[in-house]
């Protein structure tokens, strides 16, 4: 089974996607570790992407996409989670051809649907009790980021929601919800 999580910043997917991975047996895609692990892999795509990131620049879809397709020809275990990726209409293009091309379907995309204002709340306080534990806040874990973070994906990542939608694909949850309640909704969409 193969999903994608979609959502804001601070919605709950990195939590959701711990636990389908600990309960599913799923393979958890995180573009942003993909790119830190290929970075330090020798292979020949990580040269690629240790030439891009260590000249501060961005890596480009085909960089990306050709992780997740090694990804994919791969152990499938239960299935992946897409998380961080498609981020664009682009993407999400590139990935159901890529899917295509190796013989796999796009099962579920899981909108976590969360308040803005509620959202900013969750991330200051998650900051907060993380130094309150005695360790350390993320750097983007504060309300001006965040508003940051969540314009960027308005008008880069929202446009997947009708895309998605329109596809059949699409079913939207409360993110706001217990984590338990969440995960709840999940298994109930995935059966």
């Amino acid at each position: 089974m193969n999903i994608i999580l979609l959502g804001p910043p601070g919605a709950g997917k990195g939590t959701q996607a711990g636990r389908l991975v600990e309960k599913r047996d799923m393979i958890q895609l995180s573009t942003g570790d993909m790119l830190r692990a290929a970075k330090t892999s020798g292979t020949e795509m990580g040269k690629k992407v240790a030439e891009v990131m260590d000249r501060g620049e961005l890596v480009t879809d085909e960089i990306v996409i050709g992780l997740i397709r090694e990804q994919l020809e791969g152990d499938k275990k239960g299935g992946f989670i897409f998380d961080g990726f498609p981020r664009t209409l682009a993407q999400a293009d590139a990935l159901a051809a890529l899917l295509e091309d190796c013989g796999e379907t796009l099962d579920a995309v899981i909108e976590m649907q969360v308040d803005d204002e509620v959202l900013v709340d969750r991330i200051v306080n998650r900051a907060k009790e993380a130094v309150a534990a005695g360790g350390t806040a993320r750097a983007d874990d504060n309300e001006e980021s965040l508003k940051v973070r969540l314009m960027a994906y308005y008008k880069q990542t929202s446009p997947l929601i009708g895309y998605y939608h329109a596809k059949g694909n699409l079913t939207a949850i409360d993110g706001l919800a217990s984590m338990d309640e969440v995960e709840a909704s999940i298994s109930a969409i995935l059966g």
